[in-house]
């Protein structure tokens, strides 16, 4: 058995290959590189074939999606851990030890993180991921330097080992049995937050997820979709109703969800006002999406209602942000 494999799932992104594969094939060693061809049209194969013989690729005929083929891959792999990497993430020296040393020393421990940095300024932390994630008392997501779209500077502020409630999955490790037995990413996600909702599952099941910020690695971002197009605001309004009908506890879910839903139409106004009519429409859709596929989301609870014990922030964070004005995490 693979102590751990790194595994980057491909579709059509020869040119990340051909800028990041170097930094993660020279400084993962002697662990094992996986490319997964995700039915790529481009030539990224022949490019790997060519050049990376030393990778082992997965070639699927078809493109199973971001969750769909990483669920499809993993059940190919006998690693005690994998990594799933994004394609556009520079690694650096001696990124896997800190994580996988931590990951070894607590059987409780599940998944984790690196510190997730933007590779475009390298001194501030990248949106999605930062140093490590958490989510509010009615889901919203946030992390150790970036709440909304503030986004802080790195400047060792958050450079202890933690407890989070989510780690990104732009670079997950993450025990491949425990992924498997918990179904993996859930593949009605599409894209976003689906790693969230595997690491609340991870949580309710007694694991544990940490942020070990000695192992840094760089994110592009913003390679699945732009911000600015109204798909994504549609999946991540869609998707954040769906964790909470999927894991939130019964007795509280009866109001959050009515809350979080007038909420959602709040940012559809001003989504609509500072974005355009496409956006709050894209809100509207995911609302509908929601109360369509709802008992379809609310069979997909799981049996377990292990709540105490997950690091989960007490309060609003759109109250703390919008009203009361606080932009980053150490002054929450």
């Amino acid at each position: 058995m693979e102590k751990l494999s790194v595994v980057l799932l491909n579709y059509n992104g020869q040119h990340h290959l051909e800028n990041f594969l170097p930094s993660v094939t020279t400084h993962s060693r002697p662990y094992e590189v996986v490319v997964v061809d995700n039915g790529s049209t481009d030539d990224s194969v022949a490019y790997l074939e060519k050049n990376y013989p030393e990778v082992r690729l997965i070639k699927f005929e078809e493109n199973h999606g971001f969750s769909g083929g990483y669920n499809k891959a993993l059940t190919l792999l006998d690693s005690e851990y994998v990594v799933l990497l994004n394609t556009d993430v520079e690694v650096t020296p001696n990124w896997i030890s800190p994580v996988l040393a931590l990951l070894d020393s607590d059987e409780q421990i599940k998944a984790a993180q690196p510190k997730i940095l933007d590779y475009k300024a390298k001194n501030r932390f990248e949106y999605a991921g930062a140093s490590g994630g958490y989510i509010d008392d009615l889901g919203y997501p946030f992390c150790r330097g970036r709440i909304f779209q503030t986004i802080e500077e790195d400047l060792g502020q958050y450079d202890d080992v933690k407890e989070v409630f989510w780690a990104s999955g732009s670079c997950l490790f993450v025990d491949r049995k425990t992924y498997l037995e918990l179904g993996g990413l859930d593949v009605d996600f599409f894209a976003h937050m689906e790693e969230i909702d595997l690491c609340w599952r991870i949580w309710k099941s007694k694991g544990k997820i940490m942020v070990s910020p000695e192992s840094r690695v760089y994110h592009v971002g913003g390679g699945t979709l732009d911000k600015s197009k109204p798909r994504k605001t549609f999946l991540n309004f869609r998707n954040g109703l769906s964790l909470l009908i999927k894991n939130e506890d019964m007795a509280k879910l009866v109001w959050k969800l009515p809350l979080r839903i007038i909420l959602d139409w709040v940012a559809l106004v001003k989504f609509s006002i500072e974005s355009g009519p496409q956006h709050g429409f894209a809100i509207f859709r995911a609302h509908i999406s929601t109360v369509l596929n709802f008992r379809k989301t609310l069979k997909k609870r799981g049996k377990s209602n292990n709540h105490s014990a997950i690091p989960r922030f007490k309060g609003w964070i759109t109250w703390r942000y919008f009203a009361a004005g606080t932009k980053t995490y150490n002054k929450l």
